[in-house]
């Protein structure tokens, strides 16, 4: 079978959307599965419904470990094209797209001295206008071991300033900047990282004045799970026989997609992306946005999914297709995140909508002990402020939210067997057992109280101010609601609590 290649499908009659030739205007730290399933589908899409026209030059982030995948050969092989299928439920019906992508020129290596002059030329030319990447969360960091005639530099923080050092020695306009690494403020944080080494490199003011003034930073935020390559080796086998060509770069993600950026209201005019109908959005905060994504997705995974466990559920998929788990997640979201949060309330309906028909996702199955991980520090940072917000707009506890912090504890406290080096290992009333995974401090304390009483439990874990960086027994009848369904989970199972409120 051919491998995927222009001439490939040009052979095959391919009738689909295709750019084979366009000006390299985007230039892409990262070629992994996220930033091919989520920022080239969608400069894929406003090239083919908005006239874009628009090629991304790829640049490995990294040197790449010996032995390992040779992505630069295998993406230029390829010329750039790959399959992409987003897969998911949408407005509760199930949906299987796949689309060849067309929006990637080519990739090169850095640390090849052929790329690298060339990723030169590229950032000195008259097309360049828009760098994006995807380096992880470790990416966005200054390197003091970096110097400008390193070729290149190894922090991507320190190949940026170069690349941008080189476009102002040419006389170039600046450049839009979308960091999509997923640390907040990413975009101050990168601008931040390239005056270090302005500072470091002694480089001229008017180059700093250049990246202050000429250069957009955006921070961004992206919202889209894209697992990657198909893991059944059969539906795979199937997938390319179906397609009738050999992709070695063959791409997965959920349907939902969204990208908002902090940007100057000029950039909705260069980005088409409202005229490409696509969930991108320019806004002048994406705190909001963070918070809408916190507390929403991430604050429904971890406020139901403790309770779900201990009730015999394992897949989320089967919670949302439970009418306890489902209703009991839904009124946690419409009655009690949702009136605390600042955005406008469609906009946060549709979104909680859409949360459904993701964790209803026919395609993954999502296991709720990995989403258990470090329960402590995520039911903190996405289930608390939401608690603590609703408690002081509506003077009285969110049944819900409370019943949520039942069955944390719960899940924690279960029938505990033992503490050894892999967690702590507790046992459900489905029988078997189960090892949560936590800071190991969150760990012990939880062994140490095992004999503890629903009420002395409540007491102990409300007033540790390490969990939680306050004491949560000053808030007013809390510790009784608390230690009250703490009880009736561990007499009555979780379940029934959650139907109790429903």
């Amino acid at each position: 079978m051919k491998q995927l290649s222009y001439q490939t499908l040009k052979e095959a009659g391919y009738s689909g959307y295709l750019l084979e030739n366009a000006p390299e205007r985007v230039l892409q730290f990262g070629e992994g599965n996220f930033l091919r399933g989520f920022v080239d589908y969608f400069i894929d899409i406003m090239n083919e419904r908005a006239g874009f026209n628009t090629k991304a030059a790829v640049v490995r982030p990294t040197a790449g470990r010996p032995g390992g995948h040779d992505w630069t050969k295998i993406i230029n092989s390829q010329d750039g094209l790959y399959t992409l299928y987003l897969r998911g439920r949408e407005n509760g019906e199930k949906i299987d797209r796949k689309r060849i992508i067309s929006s990637i020129s080519r990739c090169l290596n850095p640390y090849d001295e052929t790329d690298f002059n060339a990723i030169m030329a590229i950032a000195a030319s008259d097309d360049l206008e828009y760098v994006v990447s995807n380096t992880t969360e470790a990416g966005i960091v200054y390197d003091p071991a970096c110097q400008l005639n390193d070729r290149p530099a190894a922090s991507f923080p320190g190949k940026l300033t170069q690349v941008l050092y080189c476009r102002w020695k040419a006389g170039k306009g600046g450049l839009v900047i979308l960091p999509c690494e997923l640390i907040d403020n990413n975009g101050k944080e990168l601008h931040k990282c390239v005056e270090q080494y302005i500072n470091q490199w002694g480089l001229e003011d008017g180059f700093r004045a250049y990246v202050s003034e000429k250069c957009t930073f955006c921070s961004t935020l992206v919202d889209r799970i894209v697992p990657g390559r198909v893991k059944d080796r059969a539906e795979a086998e199937k997938m390319e026989a179906e397609n009738g060509y050999h992709d070695e770069l063959v791409d997965v993600g959920e349907i939902f997609g969204v990208w908002n950026i902090e940007g100057p209201a000029w950039l909705e005019e260069k980005l088409p992306f409202r005229k490409a109908e696509l969930n991108c959005t320019i806004v002048p905060d994406v705190t909001p946005y963070k918070k809408r994504k916190v507390r929403i997705l991430n604050g429904a995974h971890t406020g139901f999914v403790l309770g779900a466990y201990l009730a015999g559920f394992d897949i989320v998929r089967d919670c949302m297709q439970d009418e306890t788990v489902l209703g009991f997640m839904n009124k946690m979201l419409y009655e009690e995140v949702i009136p605390t949060l600042p955005l406008d309330k469609k906009d946060l309906t549709d979104f909680a909508a859409a949360v459904q028909d993701r964790f209803n996702n026919p395609f993954v199955d999502h296991e709720l002990m990995s989403i258990s991980l470090n329960s402590t520090s995520k039911w903190r940072a996405r289930n608390l402020p939401s608690f603590l917000e609703y408690v002081e707009k509506e003077g009285k506890l969110p049944p819900c939210l409370t019943a949520s912090f039942a069955a944390y504890m719960a899940f924690f406290s279960s029938d505990i067997q033992r503490l050894d080096a892999q967690g702590l290992v507790c046992r459900r009333a489905k029988g078997n057992e189960y090892t949560c995974s936590d800071d190991r401090w969150a760990l012990e304390f939880y062994y140490d109280h095992r004999n503890d009483s629903p009420a002395d439990l409540t007491h102990a874990v409300m007033t540790n101010s390490r969990m939680w960086g306050q004491d949560l027994t000053a808030i007013p009848g809390f510790e009784s609601a608390a230690a009250d369904c703490l009880e009736q989970i561990r007499s009555q199972g979780a379940l029934q609590v959650m139907k109790n409120l429903l």
